[in-house]
């Protein structure tokens, strides 16, 4: 696209659009070969998730073009420094405020802002002007509403510094007001008014050298500071190039960082816009959306002044109802584009890639809309009637539970492959709500299949914590949990499951057999003695069944075998011979349960509680392999920079082990931009910002009415949602924009599918309202049959929807003129028995051979719940005799509830 250039890079703030993600990545990667970096220079990019990362740095190491060098790839994708804004941005402070010593962490950082708040909150909350804190912090229990309340406040203050930094300043300066967008101040209520009181408190506490490094603050320092340079002295660890690719959305603060500097550094902003008109002001508050300066031109018949009114005339309405957080970004970076001055670095290219391919189907013709800002009734007579095969590039489906919609998806995904043999696992996206919920049901119905089946599909699950994937993290956390345990039989055999324990307790895995059996034998179920049964409120004295009492049963069998009890100790005889070493080892590890379960008890300083964490690493894991030795090391990290946080906050109280433990595991509940994405296989992810890259087809499950636009519970303090700013973040608004950009990037088919139905009656659920949204279009729109222009709008509906059975053996599968279709052989194998039989199976239960004997308990079983008494005694019995009289035949003919 752009032919070889020098090295020299013009500064400026560039913005390029494009509705086509592809093409974004195109002109980056070519953008990179045309305005090469020097051979050790590292190229920054900004990027929001690893999907896009991966995604890019693919695009990258491509082989170029053996035609055209200029085409394709650069054949390696090294040098490459892939950041998040927020933590590039605090560089860029510590860049240019050299003379301030800014340090890594900002006093005012979240970490360090939580354990600041957690020290000062029941401090302040004596005073008269925060008494609303000390009715909430009055009746806390282990220290859970004071850690709960600082963290929130933490993440709200956080946000005020990056959206609300005007509010700060006037709170600092002792201004109890609120600004609005247009700097108009309205004073805070009495019941607001803590809120600044706290702000000048934080303020207060933080030492005097670091109350500058607020980034509130900081920034405004940094915008001063950035208008001082010039191109002679420009500062040395500035890069010359920043390619932001892939964000949806920035904050304002981040733009004008980025814009200050522009006039030293190239700012390359790749942006997906999906409209080639200017769009901005398809929103009830025009106030929010006016620019002096429009990127885009006007679409011909869009008048000057849009009213809500007549909107729908004008505008895609499924644009206007989820592109919220699009239309705010595009036209913040209106503000600062400088793209038009520098056209001569794109070589004679179109700054504005706006393309599209010939809509040949339903989908197409959809993202075609939007690209075009058609209304609704424009595109009604726009578009000539479709197949049933056009239409159903977009489609829906239904089932009864998560676990079926992977069944059936899995399916859904053979028909597709065999179908079109030119169709890759890696051209296939699947996305959900929360990764967590669905991973083991992927797991369960993907990974059962062998590999040398012909039904096996390449996986891989992204997104999830390493505490949900590492054993070694989730017997850390039962250990740091030891107060609310009942310490089961089942439980402690787990943590015995762990190579990690195993290797510090001298067990091998053959021995967890042998001493289950043991355990079984004792007759060990609950509790670890008597004492620690007494802590759950349980009576003084109460040891038997316990791992105390199972213990001495198995040494007292070692000590005289089979014999009469002891002391009221009835020896376990199967513990004898060489193998009885177990048993001691067994001891060890309880004797370390018990000494954790009482010091777990007490409260700590954070440097004590520090010592102690580590000790408890030792007492019960040991390195059986790198992954493990990795993972113990990262632990140890995370906890010396809980202390550091700590001891930067000044916080030396007495905490909760609950406490402690919540901050020392939560960042390995995160995801972070190391995370696998683009292996090859069927990729099954969260729903993320720009995580909707492009893809062949991309299936959406889980889209439950309530799960998604997922829920944020609203605090009654967060100032911000009563008084919004356009840039504002929320995460409704950013589901709706993340379900449009899913259905842009979908290139041949996208399937969405949701629960249904209910799996205990049958009875119909909701889907999402945006599903419910692009439904309704839909069948406003389009139609299947032209020779009938008054066909029901139903009729689109019920050709591109399945509603799938509630179990995976139904008979509907089998039906010919079914929609449905199925791969797993096992089921219907049971069908095809059931064919064969030469005598019909009567649906009618024989008359009973003899008479149900009654008694108190089946008479008082009968009153409770007649159904159950009747599955139990009445089909139990014809089960059997069926069964018997059929030997070789397993003729289960259940539909479930259809």
């Amino acid at each position: 696209m752009l032919s070889p250039h020098q090295t020299v890079l013009t500064p400026g703030f560039l913005v390029v659009h494009a509705n086509l993600p592809e093409q974004l990545r195109a002109l980056v990667v070519s953008w990179t070969k045309a305005y090469p970096l020097a051979v050790l220079e590292t190229e920054t990019v900004l990027v929001q998730s690893n999907g896009i990362a991966q995604w890019l740095k693919l695009a990258l190491a491509a082989d170029p073009d053996p035609l055209d060098p200029t085409e394709g790839g650069a054949g390696i994708a090294s040098g490459l420094s892939l950041q998040m804004p927020g933590r590039f941005i605090w560089q860029l402070y510590r860049w240019l405020l050299p003379a301030a010593d800014i340090p890594e962490q900002s006093g005012f950082d979240k970490n360090q802002l939580r354990w600041r708040l957690f020290r000062l909150l029941p401090r302040l909350a004596e005073q008269d002007e925060f008494n609303i804190l000390q009715s909430y912090l009055a009746s806390d229990e282990g220290q859970r509403k004071q850690q709960q309340l600082a963290f929130k406040l933490a993440d709200l203050f956080d946000q005020y510094q990056v959206y609300r930094a005007d509010w700060l300043a006037a709170w600092q300066q002792g201004k109890d007001v609120l600004l609005d967008h247009h700097g108009q101040a309205t004073p805070l209520t009495a019941d607001q008014r803590w809120q600044s009181a706290l702000w000048r408190a934080i303020i207060a506490d933080v030492p005097a050298l670091e109350q500058q490094f607020s980034r509130a603050a900081l920034h405004r320092t940094f915008l001063t500071a950035a208008q001082q340079y010039d191109l002679t002295s420009r500062p040395a660890n500035l890069p010359r190039r920043v390619i932001v690719f892939g964000i949806s959305s920035l904050p304002q603060q981040v733009l004008e960082a980025l814009a200050a500097i522009a006039p030293y550094t190239q700012i390359l902003l790749a942006v997906h816009n999906p409209c080639q008109h200017y769009w901005a002001d398809i929103i009830a508050d025009k106030d929010l959306a006016k620019t002096q300066y429009q990127r885009q031109a006007r679409k011909a018949q869009m008048p000057q002044s849009v009213t809500p009114e007549p909107l729908p005339n004008h505008a895609h309405p499924l644009l206007a109802a989820w592109g919220k957080q699009g239309r705010d970004y595009l036209r913040m970076l209106d503000q600062f584009d400088e793209t038009q001055a520098h056209l001569d670095l794109f070589r004679g290219q179109r700054i504005d890639l706006f393309s599209a391919s010939e809509p040949v189907h339903l989908l197409a013709q959809l993202q075609n809309d939007i690209l075009e800002l058609r209304p609704a009734a424009e595109s009604a007579e726009h578009w000539p009637a479709l197949t049933v095969e056009q239409a159903q590039s977009l489609c829906f489906a239904t089932a009864h539970s998560a676990m079926r919609e992977v069944e059936i998806l899995h399916d859904d995904l053979l028909a597709q492959f065999a179908k079109d043999p030119t169709l890759k696992p890696a051209d296939v996206m699947v996305m959900v709500p929360d990764i967590h919920v669905y991973a083991a049901a992927i797991s369960a119905v993907f990974g059962r299949i062998a590999k040398d089946d012909a039904r096996y599909i390449p996986f891989t699950i992204a997104d999830q914590s390493a505490l949900q994937q590492a054993p070694l993290l989730q017997a850390l956390q039962l250990l740091l949990q030891l107060q609310t345990q009942r310490f089961t039989a089942s439980t402690v055999l787990d943590l015995l499951q762990l190579p990690a324990v195993q290797l510090k307790f001298g067990f091998s895995p053959s021995d967890i057999q042998l001493l289950k059996n043991w355990i079984e034998a004792a007759n060990i179920r609950w509790g670890l003695s008597a004492a620690q049964r007494e802590g759950l409120g349980l009576p003084a004295g109460f040891d038997d069944n316990s791992w105390h009492r199972g213990l001495q049963r198995m040494l007292l069998g070692y000590a005289i075998g089979q014999s009469d009890p002891w002391q009221g100790i009835a020896p376990c005889a199967q513990v004898a011979g060489l193998s009885a070493a177990l048993a001691g080892q067994l001891s060890q590890l309880l004797e370390r349960l018990t000494h954790t379960w009482q010091q777990s008890a007490i409260r700590r300083r954070p440097e004590q509680w520090h010592g102690w964490l580590q000790q408890l690493l030792a007492d019960f894991f040991a390195a059986d392999d790198e992954l493990q030795q990795s993972l113990l090391t990262q632990l140890q990290q995370a906890l010396a920079d809980w202390l550091l946080q700590c001891q930067q906050a000044h916080l030396s109280d007495e905490l909760e082990l609950s406490v402690v433990s919540a901050a020392w595991l939560e960042g390995f509940a995160a995801q972070g931009l190391a995370q696998r994405f683009l292996a090859g296989a069927v990729n099954f992810a969260t729903l993320m910002p720009m995580r909707a890259i492009p893809f062949a087809q991309i299936h959406l499950l889980g889209m439950n009415d309530g799960d998604f636009p997922r829920q944020m519970l609203k605090q009654d303090f967060d100032l911000m949602a009563a008084n919004y700013r356009a840039g504002d973040r929320s995460r409704r608004d950013d589901d709706r924009y993340l379900f449009l950009e899913a259905l842009l990037s979908a290139r041949q088919r996208l399937r969405i599918s949701w629960i249904g139905h209910s799996v205990h009656d049958n009875s119909e659920r909701s889907p999402s309202v945006l599903v419910g949204q692009l439904r309704d279009h839909l069948a406003a729109v389009w139609r299947i049959d032209a020779a009938d222009k008054n066909q029901d709008a139903a009729q689109l509906l019920a050709a591109i929807t399945v509603h799938h059975p509630l179990q995976p053996f139904s008979r509907r599968y089998l039906a010919a003129d079914s929609a449905l279709c199925s791969y797993q052989h096992e089921w219907l194998a049971l069908h095809q028995v059931a064919a064969i039989q030469t005598s019909p199976v009567s649906d009618a239960l024989a008359p009973a051979e003899q008479a149900i004997v009654w008694d108190l308990d089946r008479l008082s079983g009968w009153l409770k719940d007649p159904v159950k008494f009747f599955f139990r005694q009445r089909l139990k019995v014809s089960f059997e005799t069926d069964r018997q009289s059929q030997q070789n035949t397993e003729n289960f003919t259940l539909d479930g509830l259809e």
